[in-house]
């Protein structure tokens, strides 16, 4: 009588051994996934998330079944989080630890330094998993905010920190945008706090509309202070500014990539050859080194200068000096 309990026991057990044998079979499955990414979405459960596989035909009606009766055995393959995730591994077993894990992909989004808001949007338009509910410059102007201090800025140009930002599965881009934004409230308001005395500017908002200048006047890092200081003597001396760079802005669409006369005379707000002072606001999102430079400008008494050809410019005192060194670098007379 023991003898035969005991067989019957050992069959039971071979058998039991078996049968999860079969069940475990369904955690090795592969699955084809090729875009690197798996998403499961709010709400979705291990059930829903096989009748998927199965309507793509990456697994049959029998192999769920396998897998639900499995996870009655492990239950903690049923505690999966909703996102989306970096697939690296296409087992089944595999990516279920993946979507119990939390470790969500995280996807990367550039602002870049010298381009205007309306291109930087443009950029951003086709990132992946990624709500886009901001497509133009008003819609994030009626977004942000900005102290007291700061005034009245025209709109959110220049307003949002260039730099690589990070978010996960679905996010709103003007959740990233506006950190972006606070981001850009802190920097300037710190430079704005170590600003040399006495510089012919109101508030922070017109540092960062001076700097949007220097940053599209030159991108040669070492002379971007001596750049600031030309643009700051200006001020100081009430010579308009004349730079291209805002008369660009203005035209918009119009320009078509050569600056005329005709240009030069346009009535436009940002025409710094018609208007005297600053341009109503920042014509570019701008880089730290820029803003520093508008903070910090050089020491010195330049109030001119041209492009060399190089990168960089050629810096003069009077007017004199200045045309001689238009018809070097830009006619190519020799001094």
């Amino acid at each position: 009588m023991k003898k035969f309990v005991l067989v019957a026991l050992l069959l039971l057990a071979t058998a039991a051994l078996g049968v999860k044998n079969f069940l475990q079979q369904s955690l090795w499955l592969p699955l084809p996934y090729a875009t690197g990414y798996v998403e499961l979405k709010q709400g979705q459960n291990l059930s829903s998330l096989c009748a998927q596989w199965l309507a793509q035909g990456w697994l049959s009606q029998g192999d769920c079944q396998r897998l639900k009766l499995q996870s009655l055995l492990q239950p903690e393959l049923r505690q999966l989080k909703a996102g989306v995730y970096p697939i690296a591994a296409s087992r089944v077993g595999e990516v279920l630890n993946l979507l119990r894990s939390g470790k969500v992909a995280q996807f990367s989004l550039q602002l870049i330094e010298g381009q205007t808001l309306a291109q930087n949007l443009a950029a951003l338009q086709n990132l992946p998993y990624l709500q886009h509910d901001v497509t133009d410059i008003a819609e994030l102007t009626a977004l942000l905010q900005w102290p007291a201090e700061w005034g009245v800025p025209v709109n959110a140009e220049g307003l949002l920190l260039p730099e690589t930002y990070f978010y996960t599965g679905h996010s709103k881009l003007s959740q990233v945008l506006l950190r972006a934004h606070r981001a850009l409230i802190r920097q300037v308001d710190l430079y704005w706090q170590q600003r040399t005395p006495d510089l012919p500017l109101s508030n922070p908002y017109q540092l960062l509309t001076l700097a949007s200048i220097i940053e599209k006047e030159s991108s040669h890092l070492p002379e971007k202070p001596l750049v600031a200081a030309v643009f700051v003597n200006r001020l100081r001396l009430k010579m308009r500014l004349q730079t291209d760079p805002t008369v660009i802005y203005g035209l918009g669409d119009r320009y078509q990539g050569d600056i005329k006369r005709e240009h030069l005379r346009d009535p436009h707000p940002y025409n710094t050859y018609v208007h005297a002072g600053l341009p109503p606001g920042p014509i570019s999102l701008i880089s730290d080194s820029s803003l520093k430079a508008a903070a910090v400008p050089a020491v010195s008494d330049m109030v001119y200068f041209v492009a060399k050809g190089d990168g960089t410019h050629q810096f003069s005192r009077t007017l004199a000096e200045h045309n001689a060194a238009v018809q070097q670098y830009i006619f190519g007379k020799k001094p």
